[in-house]
């Protein structure tokens, strides 16, 4: 039987957290602001990490971001190796995770048809 919380899992869960705590606490690069980890996924054999962000402003530009992290590999997985309990440091790739930019969107629509429900003067109320 397998166990519910696998060691990946667990590894992953550290990744995301002190990458969180490197970004808030010591990078220093301001195309990072309000830039934040979604999610981790590392491979079976523990050797590359995908690391997922995500922006507070949806419209940040991804190959800003994609160069700050570029930039920042190094630096990121050099604290990670004081950090984690394994052998070897995963390599990190990160990926936009648009998620939220997808939210937004449907936030949008949702509000947009909404107002069309509600509007008074589209003659769809037939009481009279």
């Amino acid at each position: 039987m397998p166990r519910d919380f696998p060691r990946s899992r667990r590894i992953e869960d550290q990744i995301q957290r002190v990458l969180s705590d490197v970004m808030r606490d010591d990078l220093r690069d301001a195309r990072f602001a309000g830039v934040f980890i979604t999610a981790v996924r590392v491979s079976r054999d523990l050797g590359v990490a995908w690391v997922y962000y995500s922006a507070m402003q949806p419209d940040q530009a991804d190959d800003e971001l994609a160069e700050a992290f570029a930039g920042a590999g190094g630096f990121l997985r050099s604290r990670l190796a004081k950090e984690l309990t394994v052998r070897r440091v995963p390599e990190l790739r990160f990926e936009r995770d648009d998620t939220t930019r997808r939210a937004s969107a449907m936030d949008q629509l949702i509000a947009d048809a909404r107002a069309r429900d509600s509007d008074p003067g589209d003659g769809s109320d037939d009481s009279g």
